[in-house]
């Protein structure tokens, strides 16, 4: 049976979402992988379905790549919202990370993503030790801040975001045992005390254009760090977005989303 899908985007890190609020099915990891395989499905970072909820407009069930299910997709989150509530006032958005709330419109979202965790429990990492100064290292990379957006981040600070190859040792710094549940990894350099430049290795994606709870985890670290001011803009392979971590604890990003086209796809 086909099924209707919509492709999605959000600075370049693209999603397929299907509906299931009226028509509940679920997903293998099998399917998750062939829909996302870029050169015979329909090619994404992510896969989301979203599903009916008593505690939101929608829930957002989010699958990566490689057919791992995961708790939260900032980007994504931005695509669902205009998805859901453009032309509302707020839009709620349940995760396995719990609530997310904003507004959207026909060119993005601004989201509460709420507050960021910072216990080395709540990463989490395999062994107590100071997130803000990680004592570990891994090549050219060395003490990041540990953070959790509702997914697990490492962030770097580098002086040449270029020198890096991120691609190298993202892999490696992913399934590092010091990460049970792997750990996506930011790599970051400050341009101006508003304004950060960043790339991240998504854990089951990859290196990806642009990394929502990645730019938030990117700009706690560097606020966390005192090397900014509380609102910054994140520029990212595929684009910017506005972090602000305000005097409440909640962190708020806006950005834009955008709808690449609708298809139908045999399961």
């Amino acid at each position: 049976m086909a099924r209707p899908f919509i492709k999605m985007h959000g600075l370049g890190n693209d999603f397929v979402v299907f509906d299931a609020r009226d028509d509940e099915f679920s997903l293998s990891a099998d399917q998750v992988r062939a829909v996302a395989d870029r050169r015979t499905g329909v090619g994404c970072d992510q896969l989301f379905v979203m599903e009916p909820s008593d505690k939101a407009d929608v829930f957002m069930r989010i699958y990566n790549a490689d057919g791992s299910e995961v708790a939260a997709c900032g980007n994504g989150a931005r695509c669902i919202a205009r998805l859901v509530g453009d032309g509302r006032e707020t839009v709620r958005i349940e995760t396995l990370a719990g609530l997310i709330e904003g507004r959207a419109d026909g060119a993005g979202a601004a989201l509460d993503m709420g507050a960021p965790k910072l216990g080395w429990q709540e990463i989490p990492l395999a062994y107590a030790m100071d997130t803000l100064e990680m004592p570990v290292g891994w090549g050219m990379l060395e003490r990041p801040v540990g953070v959790n957006m509702g997914n697990p981040h490492a962030v770097f600070f580098v002086e040449r975001l270029d020198d890096v190859p991120i691609t190298e040792l993202g892999p490696e710094i992913e399934t590092d045992p010091l990460f049970p549940e792997k750990v996506n990894v930011g790599v970051a350099e400050v341009l101006a005390p508003d304004a950060v430049r960043l790339k991240v290795w998504e854990r089951g994606a990859g290196l990806t254009q642009a990394c929502g709870t990645g730019a938030c985890a990117a700009a706690v670290a560097a606020m966390r760090r005192k090397l900014t001011e509380r609102k910054v803009t994140v520029h990212l392979p595929g684009g910017a977005l506005e972090i602000e971590w305000r005097e409440d604890g909640h962190v708020l990003m806006t950005g834009p989303a955008e709808i690449s086209f609708t298809g139908q796809i045999d399961l």
